[in-house]
Formats: C-alpha cells, sequence, structure tokens
C-alpha cells in the first residue's frame, strides 16, 4: 500500500523526534511491504522565520493532498514577544481548522514498568487506560470578538466561547463511537452550572445518548473531573469535553504516566488526512542534543497507521515494540529512575526499531 505523508517537523525538539518516528515508519513499510512517500512542509517559529508566518499557505495545500500529517513540535520563547497572531501556536491552531480536524484523541496508558515514575501512588493509577476526547475547533480559541478594547473607564478585554449545536453533537457522537470499541462508558465534562454553552453541551449530550443505549453516559462538572483525575484516574473510559476544558485536563491526565514524553496524540475528522503528533512541547532547552524521548512521536506513528491508514496489525506491532523496550529496562532521561541507563533520542529508537523487526520476523 502506498501512502503520503506530509511532515512538519516545527521548532526545538520537533525535527529530533520526527526523524525518529520517520525511521519506525521506514521499518514499517520494509516489514510489511508498504511504500511511504515523505513530503517535509514548515510551521511554526521556523516558517515566521523563514516565510513571516506561522502557516505558509503552502503547508496546507501539502497536508490536504496527503494521507496523513505528522507533527513534531511548535513555539519557543525565541517568538514569545510576537503579537498573538504570529505565535508559532498561531501555526497549530491554523492547521487543525484548515483541516477540519475537529476531534484530538489522547489515549493516556499506564505502563507497568513506567508506574513508578509517575508522582502518584503505584496503586492509583495501576491499570489506568483512558481516551481524552476534546472538541479542537470551536470554543474560546476561537470564538469572535477575541480583542482588548478601550472603554471610558480604561481598557477591557474580550474572549468568546462559542459553539453550533452541530459541532457539539459531532465531537459527542465521535466519543460514543470510540466507547463502543472500549469499555463501553463516556463521561461528557462540563461547567453546566455557570455556563449557558455547557448546559447547551450537556442537552446535546442527553440527546445523542439515545442513540447508544449500550454505552453508559454520566455527566461531570470539569473542576469535579480535574480532582477525579488524581484520586481516581480509573474509573474513566472515554472522556469528552469543549476546547479549552480538553486543552487543560489532557495536560493532566498526560502526567498520570510520568512524563509528557510517553504520550501520543492524534487529531482526526472521520474523512480527510489526520494530523498526528506527541502532546509534548518543543523543549528548546535539549533541542539538538540528542536527548529527547522519541516514543510519544513512535507512538504518535501507531495512531496514524490505526485510524488513518487502518493498518491494525502494523499499529500493532508499534505499540507492543515501545512495551518490551520499557520493559526491558530501557530509558530516556526524562523517565529514568536513579541508577537506570540513559539513552538518547537515537538509541531508543533503534531498540523500539529492533523489536518492530523481531517480532515481525517471529
Amino acid at each position: 500500500m502506498n501512502k503520503t505523508i506530509t511532515v512538519l517537523p516545527g521548532d526545538g525538539i520537533g525535527p529530533e523526534v520526527i526523524k525518529a518516528a520517520q525511521k519506525v515508519l521506514d521499518t514499517v513499510a520494509e516489514k510489511f511491504s508498504h511504500q511511504f512517500t515523505y513530503q517535509n512542509a514548515k510551521i511554526g517559529g521556523v516558517a515566521i522565520d523563514e516565510d513571516g508566518t506561522p502557516l505558509p499557505q503552502e503547508t496546507i495545500d501539502l497536508c490536504k493532498k496527503s494521507d496523513g500529517v505528522l507533527l513534531g513540535a511548535v513555539g519557543g520563547p525565541k517568538w514569545d514577544t510576537l503579537p498573538g497572531h504570529m505565535r508559532p501556536e498561531r501555526g497549530l491552531l491554523g492547521i487543525r481548522k484548515a483541516l477540519e480536524l475537529y476531534a484530538n484523541l489522547r489515549p493516556v496508558t499506564a505502563h507497568k514498568s513506567l508506574l513508578d515514575a509517575s508522582t502518584l501512588k503505584r496503586e492509583v493509577i495501576e491499570g489506568v487506560d483512558l481516551m481524552i476526547v476534546r472538541e479542537l475547533t470551536g470554543g474560546l480559541y476561537f470564538g469572535q470578538p477575541q480583542e482588548r478594547r478601550q472603554e471610558n473607564d480604561g481598557e477591557s478585554v474580550v474572549d468568546t466561547l462559542y459553539y453550533k449545536n452541530y459541532e457539539i453533537e459531532r465531537i459527542i457522537r465521535q466519543a460514543f463511537e470510540l466507547a463502543r470499541l472500549r469499555r463501553k462508558k463516556v463521561t461528557s465534562v462540563d461547567k453546566a452550572n455557570v455556563l449557558e454553552s455547557s448546559r447547551v453541551w450537556r442537552e446535546i449530550a442527553i440527546a445523542v445518548h439515545a442513540d447508544y443505549p449500550d454505552v453508559e453516559l454520566e455527566h461531570m462538572l470539569v473542576d469535579n473531573a480535574a480532582m477525579q483525575l488524581i484520586r481516581d484516574p480509573k474509573q474513566f473510559d472515554v472522556v469528552v469535553t469543549e476546547n479549552m476544558f480538553g486543552d487543560i485536563l489532557s495536560d493532566e491526565a498526560s502526567m498520570l504516566t510520568g512524563s509528557l514524553g510517553m504520550l501520543p496524540s492524534a487529531s482526526i475528522n472521520g474523512n480527510g488526512p489526520g494530523l498526528y503528533e506527541p502532546i509534548h512541547g518543543s523543549a528548546p532547552d535539549i533541542a539538538g542534543k540528542n536527548l529527547a524521548n522519541p516514543l510519544a512521536t513512535i507512538l504518535s506513528v501507531a495512531m496514524l497507521l490505526r485510524y488513518s491508514f487502518l493498518m491494525q496489525e502494523e499499529a500493532d506491532a508499534v505499540e507492543t515494540a515501545v512495551t518490551k523496550v520499557l520493559e526491558a529496562g530501557y530509558r530516556t532521561g526524562d523517565i529514568a529512575e536513579k541508577g537506570q541507563p540513559v539513552l538518547s533520542t537515537e538509541e531508543m529508537t533503534e531498540k523500539v526499531i529492533e523489536h518492530i523487526q523481531l517480532a515481525v520476523t517471529n
């Protein structure tokens, strides 16, 4: 099978982890008789420096013509003083909007071999396996007006939380579909005791639930959800919520596993190419030092194979290889415990490749 992948290395450690991901994809292509063609494009800070915009039109065009998009990371202190519309993060928001990627999937799985890397007690996180489904193209991040205003009594500021009903319905329906493939439970997170948008969100969730009688639905206020993620994360299966709540809760949930360097994500729309990326930042302090953990990006490759290419066996091979590498005691600096040997980005990537090759050969 032939597939075209648009690669957006981005900033900081982005190019390093993307290089690792491409090596893994090349191994999968060789072992399973596929052909992956890569086309590179710019996004974020590097695009600002070279093209004067965080998201060049050429990047959008290439992404739309591809079968999947793989992104490294964007941003860094170099661009922190730029105005909001010129920040590297605007490139990320823009490509999500351009590709209509309304559903962000963030799996959180506690690897047995990494339980002691978490700041929480082992008994709290052992067995955690949840999926956060975040609405990605609406809400506060995209609502208009979004501006500062000069008024008679001084300066004021406004952000607008805006959703159309169909935008809410489609993300909630996506959550129910995923729950049917998992443990058949959806937790819809809102702030219905305060926000009108959340009251509408809850009404739509209840209406959609009627089409999925085999799936349990519960409602949870966002402040309680934040607490429950730390108190008893095993209670969750699929968590669905709006854009800003999802941004915050998914980062909180990521620390259950001990490191942002372990968690992948997928942004999809059900039709065109999906966008796959690690949830960690650009980590400019370690950029170019061969120290970055490539596993989140490699696991994002597994999601690319699974959700965009429908290559289930290949995705399983990548995920299993990562698990085997961790079980064998291999670590990068962010997940290493005292006394454990620390591997470089390239060394960890090679260990994953070795296990893929071994598994496919056997």
